[in-house]
């Protein structure tokens, strides 16, 4: 496939990829903060304008309020079972003062077996995710905003392969959330991410002239900051 159909394919994949990653990345995080099994954001879906010609995607977490209330009344109920208070006993002591997110709990700092240490390995997993889906994100505004109308000039082949792969992995690690299988789909979809952009570099290459600079510079950058470690 060459021109703005096959882009525009493959940024329909890589929005839908980047909506799963965002679901994935609240589960993680909601479960990590309250153990409960909560619904995560979603991000809008890239806009239209008015010429026909999709705009820059914009994408928005939100719901950390309603993560932060149940998991601070998960908190509560966790410390009265280890103190092995009632909700009544609470009420005469004071003790359900609403605190703000992540403000630590008396009772909290005097029992550190409440509170769940995030591992180096959960820390490098998280970090790898929130690189993937920054990477995403960076990718589609970039296709959208400077590949586009620099590919209805001059069409070039582009095959949407590897956004319907990459959409699939993400689909499959939705369903994981954790484990082994989940770190398998985390790196295909590093990997295939990866793969994504640097074909883009290498079709872009045979094009020297300037219009294009700034899309190659924009790749490899997104590229560069995907492979930090």
């Amino acid at each position: 496939m060459a021109g703005p159909a096959a882009l525009l394919e493959s940024l329909e994949h890589q929005a839908g990829a980047l909506h799963t990653l965002w679901l994935v990345c609240g589960g993680r995080e909601a479960a990590t903060a309250s153990h409960l099994p909560l619904s995560p954001p979603q991000p809008s879906l890239p806009q239209t304008s008015s010429a026909g010609s999709p705009g820059p995607a914009r994408y928005s977490p939100g719901g950390e309020m309603e993560v932060a209330r149940l998991g601070q009344a998960w908190e509560l109920e966790e410390e009265r079972k280890a103190l092995g208070k009632t909700p009544e006993e609470d009420e005469e002591t004071g003790d359900l003062n609403p605190l703000s997110p992540g403000e630590p709990r008396p009772h909290r700092l005097a029992q550190p077996w409440l509170v769940r240490n995030e591992t180096l390995r959960e820390m490098a997993l998280r970090s790898k995710l929130s690189r993937v889906v920054d990477a995403t994100s960076r990718l589609i505004e970039v296709e959208q905003t400077l590949l586009l109308p620099l590919i209805q000039q001059h069409p070039f082949l582009l095959h949407p392969k590897d956004s319907i792969e990459f959409r699939n992995i993400c689909s499959h690690m939705a369903l994981q959330r954790e484990g082994q299988q989940f770190e398998k789909d985390l790196r295909e979809a590093h990997q295939c991410l990866k793969t994504i952009i640097e074909k883009l570099i290498w079709s872009l290459a045979v094009f020297p002239s300037e219009p294009y600079i700034p899309v190659r510079s924009a790749l490899r950058q997104i590229l560069q900051n995907l492979l930090a470690v």
